[in-house]
Parts: C-alpha cells; structure tokens; sequence
C-alpha cells in the first residue's frame, strides 16, 4: 500500500471541522483514497453513571476521550489495516455497543475539538489544519445540531457551553491554533479554502503513488 498520510483538522465546537472533511472525502475527492475519521467516536463509555450524571461529563475535556484506543486505530490506519470505528450514542452519551468497518485509504482526514491539543494525537498528523469560526457562529451551530440531530434542550445546550465548552474552548482549544500548519476562516460560502485542502490532497495521493 501506498504512505498513509494523516491530516489533522481541529477548531472549536461547531466551527465547520467536520463539513469541511466530509466535503473533501466524500465530494470533491469521492473517487479517490480518502477516508474521514471524527474524534467523537472516541469518548469514553460511562454505562455505569446514571443518564443524568452522564449529562453533567465535561466532554470538552481531554479526560472525556478514549485516546488509547483512538491513538491504536490511526496506528493501524497508517499501516494498511481496516478498523472497527465505535459508534457514539449522543443522546444517551454513551457507546452505542455497535461499531462501523472503516477501510484504509490513502489519506485519512481526522478531525476533532482537541485533535491538535493532544500531542499523542498531533504528532501522528503529516498536515495540521484549524478551522476558526466566530464564536457567536458557533453556538448557533451548536444550538441548532444539538436539537435538531441530538434530541438535546435548550436548557442543558446553554448550560452546557457557558460550564464546558467555552472554558474549554478557551483553555484546550484555541491554544492548540499555534500547532497549526495552515488556519482557515470558515464561513458559509468559502469553497477557496476547501478547495485548496483537497488540492493539496490530491497532489499528496498523486505524489506518493
């Protein structure tokens, strides 16, 4: 198989990380060797807190992810071999117990809040990207997925951004932008960025062919 390139995409919560790999992987470059992989598959399974104490989890914080098991599986990416990705349960926020057959590809996008602030993660990545959006941009983001997608209420979605994912945001974040190889502002509408992303992918595949 050919070299197997990571490419790390952090950025806040709802700041577009995963709208800009999916674009690349499963649009622009669809017919080639490009695998999405997304860091909330990896947190941690807490079946023995009750739902309510399962909502109080500061899942912004690096303790929230399983690193061990996500750190192994970009491992064996990088050397060829399919993995099973654990599929969350983000309503009940827990391991669903099922999991998903990931392929090897080529190039593996994997994109997450503290992809960059982990170093057991960072130094694993070959192109490191961060995605800055608004922060007012993002809590409505945030807001309308985690209705719309999560079955979340409003109250608990403010609750928890102003007790976890702003101060987190703040602390493990936003620092992580100076590991950045390229930072791109992302907006409704920017295809320039995502189009120079996948450009330089697609010389990637080409080159080490």
């Amino acid at each position: 198989m050919d070299k197997v390139t990571i490419i790390i995409i952090a950025g806040g919560s709802a700041s577009g990380k995963t709208t800009v790999a999916q674009t690349i992987a499963n649009e622009i470059l669809q017919d080639e060797s490009v695998a999405h992989l997304s860091m909330d598959a990896y947190y941690k399974n807490l079946p023995h807190l009750t739902i309510e104490e399962r909502r109080k989890v500061n899942y912004d914080h690096p303790s929230a992810i399983d690193i061990e098991l996500l750190c192994q599986h970009i491992d064996q990416l990088k050397q060829g071999k399919s993995i099973e990705v654990p599929i969350y349960d983000f309503t009940n926020h827990m391991q669903s117990g099922k999991t998903e057959l990931m392929a090897p590809a080529n190039v593996v996008i994997l994109d997450g809040i503290l992809a960059l602030h982990i170093e057991e993660i960072r130094t694993r990545g070959d192109i490191k990207l961060f995605i800055k959006t608004d922060d007012d941009i993002r809590f409505i983001r945030r807001l309308e997925r985690d209705i719309k997608q999560r079955g979340r209420d409003i109250d608990d979605i403010i609750n928890q951004y102003l007790n976890s994912v702003r101060p987190m945001h703040k602390y493990f974040v936003e620092p992580s932008i100076d590991f950045a190889d390229l930072i791109i502002p992302y907006y409704e509408g920017n295809t320039i960025a995502i189009d120079l992303v996948a450009t330089k992918i697609l010389n990637l595949l080409h080159t080490n062919k």
